[in-house]
């Protein structure tokens, strides 16, 4: 059937808005410790390393509570679990907004990650629920176009805050629109329940164990992994780099998101559309490609005027736009119905764990310098580029499973 003619009803488009909301103020908690590294280095005293356990910290708690509620997934109402594990990132992010010292805000980023961590999974067991393959590029385009919105609006105005404050303003921010999204998922999801009637008589653990165990699946997490990698190992230092190596200032810095995400906006539904009509597997490679060649060329720059930064930084983030959007709709194509909640709890958990392996790996590999230098970033670059490479293959794998399996 042509994606032409599947059209989104209001209750869609709805919640289309809702979920993509929701994921802006997930993702901009997590993008947002990116931009206040530098400040976080020098004002809390700590290293590299250090400020990669931060990182990878939400990323560990996350995975690990992903693992523990994958089993329970599939038994109760997507709605109800959502709201759950919703309040719990609100008061995750609160810890952060108030936490004083290195040691308190790790604690914080841990109970964030335990509830934030599992959000994505849900919200997309919804849209795998209530959306045909057919659909889901331009679906995962508006959804993953949070991501480009955290940037154009979130990153700019919680970067001036924390410069304005400190860095516990930007999480406070954070508190701030999630708590009327906690009430408009209250008040106007329905309740999505079909996959209730698909369930067997097992127990939690068993539908877990059956999960994991199939070996469709496997490739599936497997892909997971890679793409969680080449993100993870990048996104960390990336204000870091930009400041001390490429000669950005903490002033401009907030424009590079700001035009950067612009592009990603506008380019997330564009990609989307593109992925229902050509195939998710040809945008994938495509964007796949143009990341490897923008991200090796990028990390081994020095000093560079901003115009060069900012055109670089547009292409990276399309393409990285463009992996993440066609990867999910690939996905999302892989469980069977009655395990969709686990499928992507598991999923979910397994891009938290990669990630924060890979965000721990990053600050190993790069170390700060005497006069403020990031060290090895361009064999960071590297180890990333290898990654999508091998990502690709495994993909088209993928999409061969998915199109066998809907024939």
């Amino acid at each position: 059937m042509s994606s032409a003619l599947l059209k989104f009803t209001p209750y869609q488009w709805l919640v289309v808005a809702i979920l993509a909301t929701l994921q802006f103020t997930i993702i901009l908690d997590f993008m947002v410790l990116s931009p206040l590294g530098a400040q976080l280095l020098a004002e809390l005293s700590i290293t590299t390393a250090q400020f990669g356990l931060v990182v990878s910290a939400y990323a560990f708690s996350a995975g690990i509570s992903g693992i523990l509620a994958a089993g329970f997934a599939d038994r109760f109402d997507r709605k109800t679990l959502l709201l759950f594990f919703y309040a719990g990132f609100i008061i995750g992010t609160l810890l952060c907004g108030l936490a004083p010292t290195y040691s308190l805000l790790l604690m914080a980023r841990i109970v964030t990650g335990i509830f934030g961590g599992v959000i994505g999974s849900i919200a997309f067991a919804i849209i795998t629920d209530l959306f045909p393959l057919e659909m889901r590029g331009r679906v995962m385009g508006f959804v993953q176009m949070a991501f480009a919105v955290s940037q154009v609006m979130g990153l700019p105005v919680g970067l001036y805050f924390a410069n304005l404050f400190d860095w516990h303003a930007p999480f406070l921010l954070i508190v701030g629109i999630s708590i009327p999204m906690f009430f408009l998922i209250l008040l106007r999801l329905k309740p999505v329940t079909a996959h209730l009637a698909l369930q067997k008589d097992q127990s939690a653990f068993s539908h877990l164990l059956a999960t994991v165990s199939k070996p469709r699946y496997l490739q599936g997490f497997l892909g997971t992994i890679l793409l969680s990698t080449g993100g993870f190992m990048l996104m960390p230092f990336g204000s870091t780099f930009s400041i001390n190596n490429l000669g950005v200032t903490f002033d401009q810095l907030p424009m590079i998101y700001l035009i950067t995400g612009i592009c990603s906006m506008i380019a997330g539904p564009l990609i989307g559309r593109l992925s229902d009509a050509i195939g998710s597997i040809k945008i994938f490679t495509i964007g796949s490609i143009l990341t490897i060649i923008i991200v090796v060329i990028y990390c081994n720059f020095g000093v560079t005027p901003l115009w060069i930064i900012i055109l670089m930084s547009v292409l990276m983030f399309v393409g990285i736009t463009s992996r993440m959007i066609s990867s999910t709709a690939l996905v999302s194509g892989v469980p069977a119905p009655a395990d969709r909640g686990a499928f992507m709890g598991v999923n979910a958990s397994i891009s938290q764990i990669s990630g924060g392996i890979a965000s721990s790996i990053a600050g190993m590999i790069v170390y700060q310098a005497a006069d403020g230098h990031l060290v090895n970033y361009p064999l960071l670059g590297y180890v990333v580029a290898g990654t999508m490479v091998v990502a690709i293959g495994l993909m088209y794998n993928i999409h061969r499973m998915v199109k066998g399996n809907a024939n």
